[in-house]
């Protein structure tokens, strides 16, 4: 009896495979952010585009999908302790913003690793090449060689009388140092001389503005890193105060108060990084996944800082804007 009672329910089982599927248990998979700076927000615009293209992969935050957010909040010895939080939490893959982040994640080697504006991934020896990464570690690539040009160029619409710039930058970031030397590359091209002013800490900032008082460049260049990032409204002030153009890496710069940027759209980006994230969860190992370049790039204009700056936007700087604040 007992046996004919199992038979039957195994058929049943069988018959009726949306009984079995009911009964698993979906799975929720880990994703760990990591920054230098505050934890990604799934409200900013960089976590909702991640969130938005893994939603379109079909992960749903809260059901099939868990994040574990860390940030150090500029203080970059938390790092390892950080990421060995998020080891704890058994993240499935870790997505990191910044070099130091990014390093810190790569050496501990506790999941795998999708990385996005750190630099040049090769020139500061987190992989060996673009193409075949190798390790824990893949990514969205730096392209500053190519950018950081491009930047001067739009300085030098707004400012022809431009002969100086001033580069702040992070000189204990090797990514941010990358983005230095690559402003000097194209700074000669263009016959501008680049006035280096590196920052270690936040009290470095005052050393650096006394520097271009005693030697006023025509213009500043601001390197986006977590130190830079957290000190901008006195490098703001500092432009405003001198009445010097200034242009920075990301629109949100802009939004907050800068006066114009160039660089990769960074909701692309994180769109892309989703998807890098998607393919590792499918069982993609990063080593096998090739470091992707930026293929959108944003020029983002605040017409109320040019005012107030006392300056001119020309016509055809303002007509290839994507933004402009006013």
């Amino acid at each position: 009896m007992r046996r004919r009672k199992l038979i039957a329910l195994l058929g049943a089982a069988a018959a009726s495979p949306r009984l079995v599927i009911a009964q698993t248990p979906q799975k929720t998979y880990r994703v760990g952010l990591l920054s230098s700076t505050a934890p990604l927000g799934e409200n900013s615009p960089l976590g909702a585009a991640l969130i938005r293209v893994l939603g379109e992969r079909g992960y749903e935050n809260g059901k099939n999908l868990a994040f574990e957010r860390r940030g150090a909040g500029g203080q970059l010895d938390r790092l390892p302790q950080l990421v060995a939080e998020l080891a704890a939490s058994k993240v499935d893959v870790i997505v990191t913003g910044g070099y130091p982040a990014t390093l810190a994640a790569k050496q501990a080697g506790v999941a795998p690793v999708v990385s996005v504006n750190a630099g040049d991934p090769v020139g500061t020896g987190l992989v060996g090449s673009l193409a075949h990464p190798g390790g824990n570690l893949t990514g969205i690539s730096d392209v500053s060689a190519e950018v950081t040009p491009k930047r001067l160029e739009f300085l030098k619409e707004i400012a022809p009388t431009l002969r100086r710039v001033a580069v702040l930058w992070n000189a204990d970031d090797l990514g941010m140092t990358l983005r230095y030397r690559a402003s000097e590359a194209g700074a000669q091209a263009l016959g501008v001389t680049v006035q280096p002013v590196g920052v270690r800490e936040p009290n470095d900032f005052d050393q650096a503005f006394d520097a271009m008082n005693r030697d006023m460049p025509d213009a500043i260049l601001m390197v986006t890193d977590s130190l830079t990032l957290l000190n901008r409204k006195r490098v703001f002030e500092f432009a405003a105060a001198h009445r010097l153009p200034a242009i920075y890496e990301f629109d949100f710069l802009v939004r907050d108060g800068g006066l114009m940027s160039y660089g990769p759209d960074d909701r692309e980006s994180f769109g892309r990084v989703a998807a890098l994230v998607d393919r590792i969860l499918k069982g993609a190992k990063p080593a096998e996944l090739p470091f992707e370049q930026p293929t959108l790039f944003r020029l983002a204009l605040n017409l109320k800082t040019a005012k107030t700056l006392d300056l001119t936007v020309p016509p055809t700087l303002l007509a290839r804007a994507d933004e402009v604040i006013e």
